[in-house]
């Protein structure tokens, strides 16, 4: 060890003497690995900035006649980092263009230009055809249609890759245009563009407003003149190239105080490069600049194919179980540290096109094919991706993963990776089983990745069709992660808990668990235990409430008995104990009655966890049980008023549990299979519900009123914020309320109790099998509407409503139509089912916005609206898109 010590003293010196140097690493002797990308045809328009002329001038291009040939291609050349790819999104999306081509198709091309695998992308087509099969599906497809192809970051430049691949598409219709965007001119000389359009850096006036956006709060000038002036200088030197704007302006965001915009102007931007092809300095800089523990996060990054759509918790765990994350709160958990880390690293734009989910959260990002290429480069020998025909390995490599399309069954590890023994990373990144192998190749890959990898924190063994877990895995003491997912395992080993250090555990989609290790309570540093998709756990092992960190445990299932202590099976009891846990929980076998005595309210302390589904056994006959203990077995159930999403399956009683209406943050509810109940409980004052699902009641709500006035505020309050409405399998729904009244001189009718219940937001309506509801409400905001064997009054009463019945306070242009005001936003309808449906109402001539409408299974009305001369033809036929069968 001191000799170990000695040499790395001597290294750390050599290190030090070279700094006065200002040496920096030659970009062109950088080894990268260039994978294929991919991209897809959508982008915001908020996303774009200053690019609205070469929008309209490509546009133009894509609308005139170009040539005498049907089919003309247009290249757009740029060099990387100037939003070719999001421009021509843009202009893909443009509604002028969706309606101009017949046919639109998106096709990343990226380094791979080989006529079969590229025909396949086009067609979308996963079979493994002959050529000669996808040649003769890729013309019928364009055969005599106006179509849009992009052809997105093509490099090919040879030209008979290129005329094969033309000489496929010539058969489309008159106006057909091939888009190419490529950094290459010589791109766009060979694939023979009939129009090249070279796209340019952004303006200064552009540059600066892009700069804003990303460097300052709120996007605003900074009232510092010294601040601005530094601002504006940078937006100048990034050359108008929006990906350099994005990333320094994100980097700058962070820096609030004069100094160290000073102090930046002074040491920094001079690296900005002036080259305008070249960003690659500018974006390296953007990485100099990184706090040390946001380094080794974003270089981890190069594991991930282009374009590869990372997960963020995901990304999380895994940084997380490498040593990256440090916490000095103790009082905020590693996973809610590494979260800040990655925000920190979106805002400086290392990653690109995040998705939230409905609740705000971000749960995926890419990168964009620049900042990978930086990720490779930064990470040098320590991580890479392995392709298939590799044999060279650095003996420094830390983290591998594996390529989309290798087959580990055909795949010998070679000698000099085997020889990397530092390896800590061993991930499979790809989406369906690595080839075709039995237990056998399992055991053998298995025992030489712990021979040889003794240090590994992180081991992917997804997707290998594993039934047993090889025995040799026991060895592996310093593994924190260990992805078992996708794989045919009925049990795990008992020896797996002695995997003590063991963090993250996936068994998602392992289909065929029927329990899991019955010591799990000595693995107590668990904290993410996925179970998503093991639909055959008999129930949850004894003592599992002790592990007091768990973050993650998406499945709860109680044991036949669901009683704490019998049969060595956790019960609710001990769930509640669990109160760290995060995001979703599904738990499962509820019977209709509580079987153990201090259950108390398990879930009401868990206030991190956002998603809930509450399933009750399947098919238990709950008839011979006690009605109050019915009730009592949801009861127990109440979670935190902050649950965002709440699943009921298979409850039986009569009535829901009082605790629902105190879900005042929930924003997605659906009630299945709940048979014994007959109206919903209290929900249509909730002030942030906007999609509900209900399948078996009787009524929607129940409301008590004496006067007009509470009928008016009943109206005004009536769900204020639901978009999204489902009513499924409702035999027995006939109306929307059951309203009473102690004052019969007050009292009204149903339809004018009726006239004045609205759905203020709803967008989206869904009404199947609900053969008795006879009327429909006001939706003055209603899109899409769909009706499955309903009743024709229900289609009639949807078009009776005057615009008398829309008050002053409810958003409608009453003059769009004079018979149905509050369906003028109305854009598709559907009817199907309807059998007695004789015509179509009167009203819906006058709807401005209806350009959808599909009618099947309506006997009656198919057979008089295919009759061009019927009374009921003229009604519809103003609608661009009619679908009658």
């Amino acid at each position: 060890m001191g000799h170990k010590i000695k040499d790395i003293n001597k290294r750390l010196s050599e290190v030090a003497n070279r700094r006065p140097l200002h040496l920096e690493v030659n970009r062109e002797d950088t080894r990268f690995v260039m994978r294929e990308r991919v991209t897809h045809s959508f982008v915001p328009k908020e996303n774009i900035i200053g690019r609205d002329e070469d929008k309209k001038a490509i546009i133009q291009l894509l609308l005139d006649p170009i040539s005498t040939e049907n089919v003309s291609t247009i290249s757009i050349v740029g060099f990387g980092g100037l939003g070719k790819t999001a421009l021509v999104q843009l202009i893909f999306n443009d509604e002028v263009i969706q309606n101009h081509f017949e046919l639109k198709i998106w096709t990343c091309v990226s380094n791979v230009f080989e006529l079969d695998i590229l025909v396949k992308k086009i067609l979308q087509s996963k079979n493994h055809d002959e050529i000669e099969q996808l040649q003769n599906d890729l013309r019928k497809k364009v055969d005599g249609k106006k179509y849009l192809l992009v052809l997105d970051d093509v490099w090919n430049e040879d030209r008979e890759k290129w005329l094969s691949l033309k000489n496929l598409l010539m058969g489309g219709g008159e106006g057909s245009r091939i888009i190419i965007t490529t950094r290459s001119k010589t791109v766009a000389t060979i694939s023979d563009a009939a129009k090249s359009y070279t796209l340019r850096g952004l303006n200064e006036e552009q540059s600066w407003s892009l700069f804003k956006k990303m460097a300052y709060k709120d996007g605003n000038e900074p009232e510092n003149s010294t601040i601005k002036a530094v601002g504006e200088e940078v937006a100048r030197k990034c050359q108008g190239v929006p990906l350099a704007i994005r990333t320094i302006g994100g980097m700058l965001f962070t820096k609030d105080d004069e100094t160290d915009w000073l102090n930046f102007k002074e040491k920094e931007l001079s690296k900005i490069s002036q080259e305008e092809n070249d960003i690659f300095p500018t974006l390296k800089l953007s990485y100099d600049v990184l706090p040390s523990h946001l380094k080794h996060c974003f270089a981890y990054c190069s594991l991930f194919p282009l374009d590869y759509k990372i997960s963020i918790q995901r990304l999380i765990r895994l940084w997380v179980a490498q040593g990256f994350i440090k916490s000095t709160d103790e009082n905020k958990g590693l996973e809610d540290v590494a979260y800040e880390y990655y925000k920190e690293l979106l805002q400086r734009s290392f990653f690109q096109e995040e998705k939230t989910n409905e609740f705000g959260m971000i749960v995926s990002c890419k990168m964009h094919d620049l900042m990978n290429e930086l990720a490779i480069s930064v990470s040098r020998v320590r991580s890479v991706v392995v392709d298939m025909n590799q044999e060279n390995f650095h003996e420094k490599i830390h983290h591998v993963s594996f390529n989309f399309d290798i087959d580990l069954s055909q795949w010998e590890v070679p000698t000099s990776l085997l020889k990397a023994n530092k390896i800590r990373t061993f991930l499979f990144t790809c989406q369906k089983p690595y080839g075709k192998r039995d237990g056998s190749f399992c055991d053998s890959f298995c025992a030489k990745i712990v021979s040889n990898f003794k240090s590994l924190r992180m081991l992917s063994l997804n997707k290998l069709k594993i039934k047993r877990v090889p025995k040799c895995l026991k060895k592996m003491k310093h593994l924190r992660y260990l992805d078992l997912s996708g794989n045919p395992m009925e049990r795990l080993p008992d020896w797996i808990v002695e995997l003590s250090n063991l963090e993250t555990l996936d068994l998602s989609y392992c289909r065929d668990l029927v329990e899991l290790p019955r010591d799990i309570k000595k693995m107590i540093n668990l904290r993410h235990l996925m179970l998503e998709g093991c639909g055959e756990l008999s129930g949850m092992p004894r003592g599992i409430g002790e592990l007091n960190g768990v973050r993650t445990l998406n499945r709860f299932v109680l044991s036949e008995s669901n009683c704490l202590g019998r049969g060595g099976s956790a019960g609710l009891a001990e769930l509640g104990t669990l109160n760290e846990l995060r995001g979703h929980l599904e738990i499962d076998k509820l019977r209709h009655v509580v079987s153990e005595s201090n259950v108390g309210t398990p879930l009401k302390d868990k206030q991190h966890l956002c998603s809930l589904q509450l399933w009750w056994k399947r098919r238990e006959d709950a008839t011979a049980v006690d009605e109050e203990d019915i009730i009592k077995s949801m009861e127990v159930l109440q979670p935190h008023s902050k649950l965002k999403q709440l699943l009921v399956f298979g409850y039986s009683g009569v009535r829901f549990a009082s605790w629902f209406s105190s879900l005042i943050n929930i924003v997605n509810l659906e009630l299945v299979g709940c048979n014994g109940c007959q109206r919903l409980p209290p929900l249509d004052h909730l002030p942030s519900l906007k999609s509900l699902k209900m399948v078996g009641l009787e009524y929607i709500s129940e409301k008590e009123s004496s006067n007009s006035t509470s009928d008016e505020m009943m109206r005004i309050s009536f769900f204020p914020s639901l978009e999204t409405l489902k009513i499924q399998f409702c035999p027995v729904l006939k109306g929307w309320w059951r309203a009473h009244t102690h004052n019969s001189a007050s009292s009204s009718s149903s339809t004018e109790n009726l006239s004045l219940l609205s759905f203020p937001r709803l967008s989206t309506l869904y009404i199947y099998n609900c053969p008795n509801l006879t009327s429909m409400p006001l939706y003055p905001n209603v899109v899409k509407i769909e009706l499955d064997n309903t009743s024709w009054k229900v289609v009639d009463s949807l078009f009776v409503r005057g615009a008398s019945d829309i008050t002053h306070d409810v958003d409608v242009d009453v003059s769009a139509s004079s018979s149905s005001p509050h369906l003028s936003k109305l854009t598709h309808l559907r009817l199907d089912g309807i059998e007695d449906l004789a015509s179509m109402p009167e009203g819906i001539r006058g709807l401005p916005c209806l350009n959808t409408l599909k009618i099947r299974n309506c006997p009656m009305l198919s057979e008089r609206c295919k009759k061009e001369k019927g009374e009921d033809w003229p009604k519809i036929a103003h609608i661009p898109h009619i679908n009658i069968n």
